[in-house]
């Protein structure tokens, strides 16, 4: 994977660092895990993204605290843990977006495909197109359905001609399971539709530039429980193309879309597991505490 302009230099990769994850002896070996009945098997082959000592400050204010891990190709995995913990700081670090905050400052390595996001070499803006990101409450641009998912394309140079234009945006919505839903009104407002809809229509946004990485900050916690299984089950689907990190406050949804569970607590990482044995078996008291409710 490159993050780089065409005309800037190679990314600086890095070295392997030791591991504190529950899975990270099985980067040689493949392993198949035991996943949530229906999810199929997780091969723990490949990583396509490392973190190592990650840490972020706002101000002096410490919000994340030396984190390690590893997160596996083509999977789903789930970043759970109480308001507060560093889940969604962590999220923003994948692709940068903590660098629209003035004071945040983030120290120690994320690597995707070994190649270091924190580089100086990096484009954020072309990293932002490798991992694409769907927020909270659905946020359409004030256009078209069509003009929402052709926004990406056009802007990086992804088509040049209207059928090519037309053909990813068809593409795109059909991923999104949204394309049934929508084909005889695509020069309508992206605005009109439901919310479940609009949050299709930011995930038919975000695949049209064919990212690799697909984050999700908790991109059910606005919808009724219909859009939220609809939403549930396009991930199901997309993550056999794509790697995807979820967070939510939902341990049944983590259970149910993921392969691998990452738990947070105070700007930690607890532990992190393949996500049956996360929770059926997790092997620190505090995560045993807040997937049983007892806080959270």
């Amino acid at each position: 994977m490159t993050f780089t302009h065409p005309k800037a230099h190679a990314l600086v990769r890095g070295h392997a660092m030791p591991t504190q994850n529950r899975d990270a002896s099985v980067a040689a070996p493949v392993i198949h895990t035991a996943v949530p009945q229906g999810h199929g098997v997780v091969e723990s082959r490949d990583f396509k993204i490392r973190a190592r000592d990650v840490k972020v400050f706002y101000g002096d204010k410490q919000a994340l605290f030396d984190v390690n891990l590893d997160i596996p190709a083509k999977s789903v995995t789930a970043f759970i843990g109480p308001s507060g913990c560093g889940k969604s700081t962590f999220l923003r670090c994948i692709n940068r977006m903590n660098d629209t905050i003035p004071s945040a400052r983030v120290l120690g390595s994320i690597e995707i495909d070994g190649a270091d996001v924190n580089a100086k070499s990096v484009d954020p803006v072309v990293l932002r197109s490798r991992v694409g990101m769907v927020f909270q409450k659905p946020n359409p641009f004030p256009k078209t359905i069509f003009e929402n998912v052709a926004y990406g394309p056009k802007i990086h140079g992804l088509a040049t001609r209207k059928d090519e234009l037309e053909s990813i945006v068809e593409s795109s919505l059909k991923k999104a399971g949204l394309w049934n839903e929508v084909a005889d009104r695509l020069h309508q407002p992206g605005t009109g539709l439901s919310g479940g809809q609009q949050q299709r229509l930011v995930i038919a946004r975000a695949i049209a530039v064919s990212p690799e990485v697909i984050l999700m900050d908790e991109p059910c916690s606005a919808l009724d429980p219909i859009a939220t299984a609809k939403i549930e089950e396009l991930i199901d689907e997309l993550r056999s193309q794509f790697c995807i990190v979820i967070v939510t406050h939902s341990m049944a949804q983590a259970a149910r879309v993921s392969q691998k569970t990452a738990f947070f607590h105070l700007g930690k990482l607890v532990e992190s597991g393949p996500t049956e044995e996360m929770f059926t078996n997790p092997r620190d008291s505090r995560t045993q505490d807040y997937i049983t409710g007892r806080f959270g």
